[in-house]
């Protein structure tokens, strides 16, 4: 059987945000802060995970020409450069190959426009063809979101080339059904809220409730559908304690190491015989 080719796909501006590839101040010590991509890099080359994918490329659908993604990515810039803050290390390397030579820009150019623009279902739609052609390019058996602002809408629906061929690793718990649960963009600073007993219900206004206590969070590696963290989960691992002192960093460190991890890893295993094929093998077909 032959390695089921593995695309990653993430928003560099979301792992600046966690100043992937640096250190930061954990209650008075510095700890590096590894991505969930060098993870994955690394694990592919010291655990059997390598047996079963091989890293085809990174993409990522960052903007140069979006003045918010300018001032989001200040520090690291649109691609790696040697006098440059990066999200890795620039020696990282997934089965003999440097990951900095593996990126490819797919611009989400589209979320320029406003939000009620009338080009902009045009726009989304433009960017998410583009985003087809290119895993087509690669090949892609599989493709990991790891923190993409965008969400897939074409790709992902039933029927078509990718639908449940696109899995994405949440740092939260994402079954409704958990106490734990906690889906969308800020799901760490949900988590803060939540050991305050509160719970936000309004984003824009950051207007919170009184909840139930919760002292936990998680991570969940789950198929990928047209809504907001809302897939089916494939595997996901309550692993991480939350400290009311936590800053959103320390417990974006913390829940990486203690759950995150773990949850992209096991679940990439328990993946792997579903999407591995023989040599020639169409990637037609569903899971």
């Amino acid at each position: 059987m032959s390695k089921a080719k593995l695309v990653y796909i993430l928003s560099l501006r979301n792992a600046a945000a966690d100043k992937a590839g640096q250190h930061i101040d954990h209650k008075g010590t510095p700890r590096y802060m590894k991505s969930p991509l060098e993870y994955l890099a690394q694990a592919l080359d010291s655990t059997p995970l390598g047996d079963a994918y091989s890293l085809e490329g990174v993409v990522y659908d960052d903007d140069e020409h979006s003045p918010r993604d300018q001032v989001a990515l200040a520090d690291y810039g649109f691609a790696w450069h040697p006098d440059r803050k990066w999200i890795f290390p620039p020696d990282l390397r997934a089965q003999g190959r440097l990951v900095r030579e593996m990126l490819h820009p797919v611009p989400s150019a589209y979320r320029r426009l406003p939000l009620d623009a009338a080009e902009r279902p045009a726009g989304k739609s433009a960017f998410e063809r583009a985003l087809l052609d290119k895993l087509l390019t690669l090949q892609a058996d599989v493709v990991v979101l790891d923190g993409l602002l965008v969400i897939l809408d074409e790709l992902v629906r039933p029927g078509a080339l990718f639908h449940r061929r696109i899995v994405n690793i949440h740092p939260g718990i994402t079954r409704i059904e958990s106490p734990y649960e906690r889906r969308g963009a800020c799901a760490t600073l949900d988590a803060l809220h939540g050991v305050q007993g509160r719970k936000v219900i309004d984003w824009k206004t950051m207007e919170t409730a009184p909840a139930p206590l919760v002292r936990k969070t998680g991570a969940s590696l789950h198929y990928v559908d047209n809504g907001i963290d809302s897939g089916e989960v494939i595997f996901d691992v309550l692993g991480t304690d939350i400290d009311p002192s936590d800053s959103i960093l320390e417990l974006r460190w913390n829940n990486f190491n203690l759950s995150l991890f773990p949850a992209l890893h096991q679940g990439l295993v328990l993946l792997a015989p579903h999407i591995r094929r023989p040599p020639g093998a169409s990637t037609q077909g569903d899971l």
